[in-house]
């Protein structure tokens, strides 16, 4: 006879919650999500380019990089998946600025080496999810900081200016599709 399970405890530890991370499945699906279908494929990906090319453009006629690698990650984030909690305006505007501080505070403090970059990221990640302001590539602008140095009196605006395109760009782009999920799911 096969042994009973056994009961739950009464006075086990409250469990450890982690900031939007939801309970563990105890089986996978084991597939994939299906593909999205293609209309909202292509209003996605246009959505995500025209604000890319947008940022580009801006960075052109400054003469100022407005581009960088982590706001590329952050636009396929909002407009790929514009309901998570990462890709909420608080989370993607204060994980960047947090970003950039910890890149400065570590380039000041400990200078530009690959281990300080390393150093950058984890503390970067640590703040935003102190601040409940978790975005993932937000702990790559503190490695752009302490690789490339740029003037924060230029970098900062830039890079707030930035994050604010993309959810402004994604919010118009929420409205114009139907069908589309809103966005924002909050603002800060």
């Amino acid at each position: 006879m096969p042994e009973p399970a056994p009961s739950p405890r009464t006075d086990a530890a409250p469990a450890l919650v982690v900031h939007d991370i939801p309970a563990p499945r105890t089986r996978l699906s084991g597939r994939a999500p299906s593909r999205p279908p293609a209309g909202a494929a292509f209003h996605t990906v246009s959505a995500a380019a025209t604000l890319l090319v947008v940022l580009v453009a801006i960075g052109t006629v400054i003469h100022e990089p407005v581009l960088i690698p982590p706001l590329a990650a952050s636009a396929a984030l909002v407009h790929g998946a514009p309901t998570l909690s990462l890709s909420q305006p608080r989370n993607v505007i204060l994980g960047h600025l947090l970003g950039a501080a910890t890149g400065y505070a570590v380039l000041a403090t400990v200078g530009s080496s690959p281990w300080a970059t390393a150093l950058a990221g984890a503390a970067t990640i640590a703040l935003t999810l102190l601040a409940r302001a978790p975005h993932s590539p937000a702990c790559a602008t503190p490695v752009v900081v302490v690789l490339q140095h740029p003037a924060p009196q230029y970098f900062v605006p830039l890079l707030a200016g930035a994050c604010a395109l993309l959810v402004l760009g994604e919010y118009t782009a929420s409205r114009i599709r139907r069908g589309a999920p809103a966005y924002p799911a909050y603002w800060w």
